[in-house]
Formats: C-alpha cells, structure tokens, sequence
C-alpha cells in the first residue's frame, strides 16, 4: 500500500520562478491543504541552487523532489498527540529564483529572499540545494530577534559527511565545499559537526586549531569497538546546548546507502534512526531552535534519495512541534 498523506497530489500547481522547480506533483509540503493566507506556524523555503557542485549534480531540482516525495511520508509520528499538522499552519513558499549573472549576486539574492522569513514568527526549514546557500543564510539569519545582528551567540549543528572547511575548493571561496568556514567567517560563534568523514589534512588541523568548532567524527561514532562511547559523549553534548541554534543536514551525513544520488555519496555515515535520535534529542534539549535546513538534495530515479531528504525534513518538523507543545 501507499504511504503519505490524503491530500496528496490534489494541491494544485508548483509553485516557483522556475528555476529547479520543473518536476511534477504536489506543490505543498507533506501534500497537505495550505491557505495563502497568514500567519503561518512554519514556512517551508525551497532554494534550488546549484552553481559550484564539484561531482554529482542535480542539486537545482532537490527542493521540488523533496516535496513531491513528502507527500508520500505519513503525518503520524509518535512523538506528537496528533497527525501533521497538528493544527498549525504550514506554508510551503514560492522557490527562490535569480537571474544574476554571477555567483556572489546569486548567493545576494539567496540572503534577500531569505531574510522576510527570519523573523522569528514563523519556524523555517530551508530545501537545499547545494551546501552553498549556507553562508548567505547565515547572514540572513542574522536579523532574527534572538541574534538582532550577533552571531556570535549562534551555534551550528551541521549533520554531513564533508566538514566543509576549506578556505577554497577549484579555486572558488564560495563553494560547498567551505560553507562551514564561510559561515565562521561571518561571525558565528559555534560550529557542531556530525558525522564528518571526508576531509583534507588542512580541514582536520582547521577544526582542531579552531575553539568555535567541535567535531564528531564517523569513525569516533561507529567504531564496531567502542562507537558506543563516542554515540553518548554525541548524545550528551547536544543535551547540553543551549543559546540560539540552526541546523543544517547535509543529507549526504545518511550513509551513501541511504542517499546514493546525492552529490558525494560517503559510505559509513548516519543510518535513518541515528539521525532521528539526534534531530529529537536536539529538539528537547535547552537549545532555541530558530530553524533548519536540509540540503545536497539531488532527485533519482529510483527516489530514494528524495524520500529520505523528504523523511528528515518531516522528523525536523515533528521535533519542532513536539518542542513547543
């Protein structure tokens, strides 16, 4: 039998400029009844961008193939007393669209459209959508009333394979590959990672030199002899966050099994209950979530890659809601 929820592919037509948003089917998140109308309780953003992709492509197209899968995920999850969306508003957004001819004006236009929805009233999750946008989301995020400017009291959960800290990569600071470094950069003063097991010498010496990053290596969470240990010491550091946070899953953190049309598919990563145990553990603990993105969603033909980006998305989602009731 089919999952997914009943309103399905009855929500009307894609919305979007057109850019990346060129695949059939439900135009709303979870294909769930929205109204134009606000106020909203959560924005679903999608940004299909994809300028600096170094392997894979297709990474245009993720956000539009996430929510065309999400219509296939089922409302019910335990953690809630009540199906999606538990009497809330969702609102799934008009994609992002740029005709700048550059990538600095494209990565401009991804902070201008970003910025309205950062405002606290609504929780944001962004689709992805290189790893790149993450900079310009950073700066964007930088006017929301928890921060009002400082993002020095932001923390980073980043859930991914690639630790993303490179100063360069092919000769570009704006890439994907330096997302992480771009975000510290502009100020943010704690980076989590989770996950990292693919990385350049220079990457590694960064992260232990550096005291705004803590990383948690694969090989530290799933050694068959003692990945138990580094799993709790995981578990424990983020019951102790604490302070405005974002997440941002790179779902090429899901073992490459998982997620094989991903830009860089890496084996040894996450399984799909590890990741949920981490997003809910996130959720409950002290840490005041102002939002999250799930990004390198890169649409295949057999949809597993999608689906599980569309099932990560939803558990951020149900963390959120179960966080506030």
């Amino acid at each position: 039998m089919d999952g997914g929820s009943e309103a399905g592919s009855d929500a009307g037509s894609t919305p979007g400029s057109g850019l990346g948003n060129d695949l059939a089917g439900p135009s709303t998140f979870l294909g769930l009844e929205e109204s134009d109308d606000g106020p909203w309780d959560v924005v679903v953003l999608p940004v299909p961008y994809e300028m600096t992709t170094s392997w894979g492509e297709g990474t245009e197209h993720g956000p539009a193939a996430a929510i065309e899968a999400s219509s296939q995920v089922e409302l019910y999850d335990p953690i809630l007393d009540e199906e999606l969306p538990c009497g809330l508003a969702f609102h799934t957004a008009e994609a992002w669209g740029s005709d700048a001819g550059t990538l600095l004006g494209q990565l401009e236009s991804i902070r201008e459209y970003l910025k309205p929805w950062f405002d606290g009233a609504a929780f944001p999750l962004v689709l992805g959508g290189e790893h790149g946008l993450l900079p310009p989301l950073v700066e964007a995020l930088s006017g929301h009333p928890a921060l009002a400017g400082d993002l020095s009291g932001l923390t980073i959960v980043q859930v991914d394979a690639h630790a993303d800290l490179r100063d360069s990569l092919n000769g570009e600071r704006f890439s994907h590959g330096t997302a992480a470094r771009r975000a510290l950069d502009a100020g943010v003063g704690g980076l989590v990672q989770i996950g990292i097991r693919a990385l350049c010498r220079d990457e590694a010496e960064f992260a232990a030199a550096d005291d705004r990053v803590e990383t948690f290596y694969a090989r530290d969470l799933f050694s068959p002899s003692d990945g138990q240990a580094g799993w709790e010491a995981l578990l424990a550091r983020i019951d102790n966050l604490s302070g405005p946070v974002w997440l941002t899953f790179d779902i090429d953190g899901l073992d490459g099994a998982l997620v094989p049309d991903t830009g860089t598919p890496v084996p040894g990563g996450l399984t799909h209950w590890g990741a949920v145990e981490i997003i809910e553990r996130l959720f409950a603990s002290e840490a005041n979530i102002l939002g999250a993105d799930v990004n390198e969603i890169a649409p295949g033909e057999d949809r597993l890659t999608q689906f599980n980006a569309a099932l990560i998305a939803t558990k951020i989602l149900a963390a959120h809601i179960a966080s506030r009731l």
